[in-house]
């Protein structure tokens, strides 16, 4: 290799390195912005946040960029660069093809936009004003489109937005995956309601103090391998993590104090992304590597932890007595079993975020229904509520009696995040194939997890998935470790067995 390329493979890494640098500070001043800063200063704050996202857009398209693209992707060069570089090359090449056409100050525009409507957001939903909201996302579509047309599309305008989450997934990918989760989870809620053995739930409807459920909440973490040396745990009007570099991942939960499994599903859920993140080998640190394969991947670390195992019966084997050290008066008299049966069980609901495992991918076909009529132009943002509202009751037989336990429940919308929602059912289809092959591996693990082991299948998971980090696709993560490509069956098979022992089928 001359040193002409050996320099400019170094000059490559440097630029890069001040990528992440200021995608450092933007996730800073966005978590922030979401966790704890004053109201009257959040308006600044997403110019400053709108600032430094326009600056870091600049580096990925600048002339700069095209150089080391064009000098490093050129056939025999590339072949020589190693790995990490290589992939390195792919990914900004990636990004660079994306955006190049799209001008920075439309860009800035657009980011400023989605940072105050989400401070708008908070607000129309705290007051259920849909129309308060309103302008903020019919701008939001109207500049998504825009870059639609600027990065092109084949078939479906949304598989634009889709490959920014899930490379290669499509509408036409989706479309029947979905028909066939959604008839087969419609099959099983019924055999549930005509046949399932009741269980009492009342009293995870108690008076859980905010201050215990938090004590509770990072006692399962640091069990379960988060690390807080690495990280911290939040409160957010809506859960989330954010990944500033592999020695600081945070986390936010929300609490709400009469409804345990809020607080304490939404932490584990979190720190599924978190652990994914901390774990990431520390070659790729400084390098636009250092991030989940796709949301896809992201949600099947954090649903595997929050399903699999934080709602497994093994688990509250293991955590019962502490949620009777915490609660021993809210949970006084209730069994472990009736209390797995209980935090498992599966009743139509308005929010998402606390859907039952077999009803939670109705929300999202939900969701991926109206983003599709949304963005093709067939749906207004005026007609939303009403399109929720009819949605519901079609797919899940109940209705808000109010916008903010309806349409205005999610942030992704106001975050601009379009071809997201798809990602949640796609880390569920992932995860129980996963899981299928980490039963495969370690047969026992359900045993280890009784007795309060977590080392094994966390180290399992980074082996497998989170050392990759972007090294590799999602297909080729989930074909290496499963064998085979996406496959919706091991999610069915896993549904029918966790329900049949929860109802008694």
């Amino acid at each position: 290799m001359s040193d002409t390329i050996v320099h400019t493979i170094k000059e490559f890494q440097s630029y890069t390195r001040r990528m992440t640098d200021y995608k450092e500070a933007v996730a800073v001043l966005s978590w922030d912005l979401a966790t704890g800063a004053p109201a009257k200063g959040k308006a600044q704050r997403s110019e400053v946040i709108g600032m430094l996202s326009t600056e870091l857009f600049k580096m990925g398209i600048a002339p700069e960029m095209k150089a080391f693209i064009d000098a490093l992707s050129e056939s025999e060069t590339y072949e020589k660069l190693d790995a990490v570089t290589r992939a390195s090359v792919r990914e900004c090449k990636k990004e660079y093809e994306r955006n190049k056409s799209i001008p920075p100050e439309l860009y800035r525009e657009y980011i400023i936009l989605a940072s105050k409507a989400e401070t708008a957001w908070e607000g129309a939903r705290r007051d259920d004003n849909f129309d308060a909201f309103r302008p903020y996302l019919e701008k939001i579509i109207d500049y998504t489109n825009q870059f639609i047309d600027i990065w092109g599309y084949e078939g479906h305008r949304y598989n634009t937005l889709l490959d920014q989450y899930e490379p290669d997934i499509t509408v036409g990918v989706l479309d029947p995956l979905f028909t066939d989760l959604r008839k087969k989870s419609v099959s099983l809620l019924e055999t549930v309601e005509g046949r399932g053995k009741k269980t009492d739930t009342s009293f995870l409807e108690k008076l859980f103090p905010a201050a215990d459920q938090r004590k509770f909440s990072e006692r399962v973490l640091r069990k379960i391998g988060y690390d807080f040396a690495a990280g911290r745990l939040d409160e957010s009007a809506h859960p989330f993590s954010t990944g500033l570099n592999r020695g600081d991942v945070r986390v936010t939960t929300r609490f709400h104090e009469n409804d345990f499994r809020t607080a304490i599903f939404g932490s584990i859920h979190e720190a599924g992304h978190a652990m994914y993140e901390q774990n990431i080998a520390e070659e790729l640190a400084g390098t636009p590597l250092l991030d989940g394969a796709s949301m896809g991947i992201h949600e099947s670390q954090s649903r595997f932890w929050e399903n699999m195992i934080g709602r497994s019966r093994a688990f509250w084997e293991y955590f019962y007595k502490d949620a009777v050290e915490f609660f021993p008066q809210q949970v006084d008299g209730i069994s472990v079993s009736g209390f797995y049966r209980a935090v498992n069980q599966v009743k139509p609901s308005l929010i998402r975020v606390e859907a039952d495992e077999l009803t939670y991918n109705l929300h999202i076909m939900l969701r991926y229904e109206l983003e599709k009529a949304l963005i093709s132009g067939n749906l207004t943002v005026a007609e939303l509520p009403a399109a929720w509202n009819e949605k519901m009751k079609e797919y899940l037989g109940v209705v808000p009696d109010n916008n903010a336990h309806g349409v205005l429940q999610d942030v992704h919308w106001p975050s601009g995040a379009f071809g997201y929602f798809p990602s949640y059912s796609l880390g569920n289809i992932y995860a129980a194939q996963l899981e299928a092959a980490l039963r495969k591996e370690l047969p026992e693990y359900e045993e280890a997890v009784a007795r309060g082991e977590f080392a094994a299948i966390k180290g399992w998971l980074t082996e497998k998935v989170h050392r990759h980090g972007k090294m590799l696709t999602p297909a080729e993560i989930i074909r290496s470790v499963t064998g085979e490509s996406i496959n919706v069956d091991y999610l069915v098979r896993y549904l029918e067995k966790k329900y049949t022992d929860v109802y008694s089928l």
